[in-house]
């Protein structure tokens, strides 16, 4: 329920707050005196669109909040926004075009706020949002008027199972196109690594071999130095050790601490015995061998184009070739998983025609009952002889029937106020007062299946009088006991059916215009009725405000 308004610096208003309550709410007021302001606030705060002529003169910004004791947690839950307490929705506007919007003091997108505002207002007036002129919200209230959810959530969910089935289905097909390029290129990729037959490490290694190779002669030259030194030569490192072992032997003979000495040296003999043996051994391996260091050298170069075509070392190379051995297998196999998601496919878009088609039946059933229901309302409210009709036709493409998430209808209120005239969409209705009373016709029999909590009639009296002002008024009044409902009104009959009564007028302040709203009560109501029957305060349309006030108690 929408509890308060506040205002600043919008128009001609500098700080205004308006608290509504429970059921019908009234506001009644001169021509002139504010009451479209306060309508125009309400749809800034919901998220219209706004114009920075719309702050008072001398502000450098405007502001609307209006708060709500409940709100839509589904909307909310998502933005993470917590609103156990209520919701505060609030716009500043700035003299610079620009525009914040907040709730609960979260900053959020205009366009969110309106999709917020559509799940709590409707404002039903000639310039303002109409949900029920849309099509597709005139589907939505049809089938929540004929209790048709569970029927169009297994329509829902079954065009989402076809939906996916046919995205995989287009894109195994586009697949297949490109299967035999794919395939080839596949093929020669896996064959061109096995020719090749890496190892892994087998490039660091003949890297290294290649190395070698190439100094092979500087090689031989240096191990037969170095082995001439330590063994071969005359006066070599062994021979002079082993004549520094005969006097360290000589020595010990004569000095025993000296055996220290001896030891070390008798220890390292063996130890260049065997680095000789070595050395020995090296070079006869360092033979230069040109056919070897040519196949080293192409085979490395071999390794290094697998490398730079797939993959950064050998192990990536083989890695990338099982990777396109498994998709050379699931694409060998492609055909035969097309076929049973073709099957599959088939079979779903059975059974959504089907039930779209079960759907639509009911709909059309259900068309039929309101219809009657509208048209006898209508009556009630100052149309002579309506025809109002609710079309059900099935939706194409290519010339064929579709099946969309909602079924496979278009849905459509048409309407012929006048005899003669043809019937027309609810869209194309010109005068402001008639698509009033035709919203308040579809309200009051749609009104348990619309959440829409609050309801806002403007010039929903335009053009009436007498009876009919008072069904509309009861109209009204019936409407209020399932949605909370704010009515701008002319008619001393809508006015004295309210629950609470708000009356707008000019006030001067300091020298300045602005706009006063003031709950009446008793002696004050039935002044306002007065008034609003006879244009003046007069005896007898006090009593005649007296009798309207006290029917409705």
């Amino acid at each position: 329920m929408l509890k308060e308004l506040r205002i600043k610096n919008l128009a001609i208003i500098d700080d205004l707050t308006v608290r509504f309550g429970e059921g019908l709410n009234v506001m009644t007021g001169e021509t002139g005196a504010g009451k479209s302001i306060i309508v125009d606030a309400l749809g800034l705060a919901l998220g219209d669109r706004a114009q920075s002529d719309m702050i008072r003169s001398g502000e450098k910004e405007a502001s609307v909040q209006v708060f709500f004791d409940t709100a839509p947690e589904e909307h909310l839950a998502e933005l993470g926004i917590e609103a156990s307490d209520g919701l505060v929705m609030r716009r500043v506007l700035t003299a610079g075009g620009k525009s914040r919007a907040y709730m609960n003091d979260t900053m959020v997108t205009l366009q969110t706020m309106a999709e917020v505002g559509k799940s709590l207002v409707d404002i039903m007036s000639q310039h303002e949002h109409q949900s029920l002129l849309i099509p597709d919200n005139q589907r939505n209230l049809l089938d929540a008027y004929g209790r048709l959810q569970p029927d169009r959530e297994r329509v829902s969910s079954l065009f989402a199972e076809v939906r996916s089935l046919r995205q995989q289905c287009e894109k195994l097909g586009a697949t297949i196109r490109e299967r035999a390029h794919r395939l080839d290129l596949l093929r020669f990729q896996v064959e061109e690594i096995n020719a090749a037959d890496p190892q892994p490490g087998e490039r660091e290694a003949l890297e290294e071999e290649r190395k070698i190779l190439g100094n092979a002669a500087r090689l031989t030259e240096l191990t037969e130095t170095a082995y001439g030194l330590l063994y071969g030569a005359e006066g070599s490192c062994l021979e002079q050790l082993s004549t520094v072992r005969s006097q360290l032997r000589e020595m010990s003979a004569i000095d025993g601490r000296i055996g220290e000495a001896e030891k070390t040296i008798e220890a390292a003999a063996p130890l260049l015995e065997d680095a000789a043996i070595a050395l020995r051994g090296f070079r006869d391996r360092y033979d230069p061998d040109p056919a070897r260091l040519e196949f080293v050298g192409e085979r490395i170069e071999t390794l290094r184009k697998l490398e730079r075509k797939y993959g950064d070392d050998i192990g990536s190379v083989l890695r990338y070739r099982d990777r396109a051995l498994d998709e050379m297998q699931g694409l060998e196999s492609t055909d035969e998983r097309l076929v049973v998601l073709e099957q599959e496919l088939a079979e779903k878009e059975k059974e959504l025609g089907k039930a779209g088609l079960a759907l639509s039946a009911k709909r059309t059933k259900v068309a039929g009952e309101v219809e009657t229901l509208i048209k006898d309302t209508l009556k009630e409210l100052a149309f002579g002889s309506p025809q109002f009709r609710i079309e059900v036709r099935r939706e194409t493409a290519d010339g064929k029937p579709k099946t969309g998430p909602h079924g496979c209808d278009l849905v459509e209120f048409l309407l012929s106020a006048n005899p003669g005239e043809p019937l027309r969409p609810l869209a194309r209705i010109v005068s402001g007062g008639e698509l009033s009373r035709v919203m308040l016709a579809l309200k009051s029999i749609l009104a348990e299946a619309d959440r829409i909590p609050v309801m806002i009639f403007d010039e929903v009296d335009a053009g009436i009088g007498g009876k009919t002002a008072e069904s509309v008024a009861r109209k009204l009044k019936d409407l209020s006991g399932i949605h909370q409902v704010l009515c701008i009104t002319h008619l001393p009959q809508i006015a004295s059916s309210g629950a609470r009564h708000l009356k707008i007028e000019k006030d001067t302040r300091e020298r300045r215009t602005t706009v006063k709203v003031t709950e009446l009560r008793g002696k004050e109501r039935t002044s306002e009725i007065a008034r609003m029957l006879s244009g003046s305060i007069t005896d007898i349309s006090l009593r005649h405000a007296g009798e309207l006030l006290g029917k409705e108690a």
